[in-house]
């Protein structure tokens, strides 16, 4: 079973909690937003399961390592991604070095990002993240613009899809992929991308993050059975503030969300 968060606005924050596995936070709206601290503290101080996040796709870079390093010490998460570069694997390779020598004392289990624009320069970052960083999990991204090249398509949501598809399964043939240490799959292209992780081949995916269903739920649009063909371009922290009068559709889109990732509900007893 994959783990499932979906970020949402603050209005729903309660709600969406009971239908997800533990909590994704945004590090820059930790700052920002004493509402949103509050939410993610608590959460913590009862157990839940949370993953801090850098803030790189909303910023479209990470958050200052030193600041990051300050919210990881001050909520305490159980998990947290290491500042790193979008699209850069010497970068983000040479940012890990850099906080494992300057914050190896913080609490918490590290999350290393592979970063790369090629197949090889993919697999570079992912062994480093893996043998040298030694990282406790390791991420991969929905948005990678090697997908393009990998598998293109006129529809670059089918290609993102299709190409994470094809990325996992690649580094599993060519044995890159460390089965005993566990992945998360950062973000979300289409959502019917999960119902091919179903395979035991794939029970190495601990979790997944996207605020896909919630978002589309705000828009009007419902999940259909296959799940969706394109997507929103909004962001979800653009709509932290949103007040949400009727998660109806949110709930729907949840409920087939989790069906096409994992083959069960946890919607319906809150429906």
């Amino acid at each position: 079973m994959i783990k499932i968060a979906h970020e949402s606005p603050k209005s729903i924050f309660d709600d969406v909690q009971k239908v997800t596995d533990y909590d994704y936070a945004l590090v820059h709206l930790l700052e920002e937003d004493e509402q949103y601290l509050k939410h993610f503290q608590q959460a913590i101080k009862k157990g839940r399961e949370v993953i801090l996040d850098n803030s790189i796709f909303e910023l479209e870079e990470a958050f200052e390592a030193e600041k990051f390093a300050y919210w990881v010490d001050k909520i305490r998460p159980e998990w947290y991604i290491v500042p790193d570069a979008l699209e850069n694997s010497l970068l983000t390779m040479a940012q890990m070095e850099k906080w494992n020598a300057e914050y190896k004392d913080l609490p918490g289990k590290k999350i290393g990002v592979v970063q790369g624009q090629t197949y090889q320069s993919i697999i570079d970052c992912y062994k480093y993240m893996d043998y040298v960083a030694n990282v406790d999990m390791i991420a991969i991204s929905f948005d990678y613009s090697y997908y393009n090249e990998s598998v293109p398509h006129a529809n670059k949501y089918v290609s993102w899809m299709l190409g994470r598809i094809k990325l996992l399964g690649d580094l599993l043939k060519h044995g890159i992929i460390n089965k005993k240490k566990p992945h998360h799959l950062l973000g979300c292209g289409l959502p019917q991308e999960f119902s091919f992780y179903k395979h035991s081949d794939y029970d190495w995916i601990y979790s997944l993050d996207t605020s896909n269903p919630v978002v589309h739920g705000i828009k009007g649009i419902r999940y259909g059975d296959d799940g969706l063909w394109n997507k929103e371009s909004q962001k979800l922290y653009e709509l932290i503030n949103y007040e949400v009068e009727d998660t109806n559709i949110i709930m729907n889109n949840i409920q087939k969300f989790r069906w096409l990732t994992n083959g069960r509900h946890k919607v319906d007893s809150v429906l």
